[in-house]
């Protein structure tokens, strides 16, 4: 899961995360200083390397 630190909602992402978490390919990233939308559009704070590593190695 990614969510920006200044998101309305970013409590919904950790509260999701803290219920899957045992499963062991779970993670949460908080881009600092990002919100909802930012997520969407802005791609210099979009983790696209983080992404690329996790889905690599957890879809098989």
């Amino acid at each position: 899961m990614i969510a920006g630190s200044d998101a309305h909602f970013l409590y919904y992402s950790q509260d999701a995360y803290d219920e899957i978490k045992e499963q062991g390919n779970a993670e949460l990233m908080i881009i600092p200083g990002a919100n909802h939308v930012d997520l969407y559009d802005r791609v210099d704070v979009i983790p696209f390397d983080k992404l690329d590593a996790f889905f690599k190695a957890n879809l098989k």
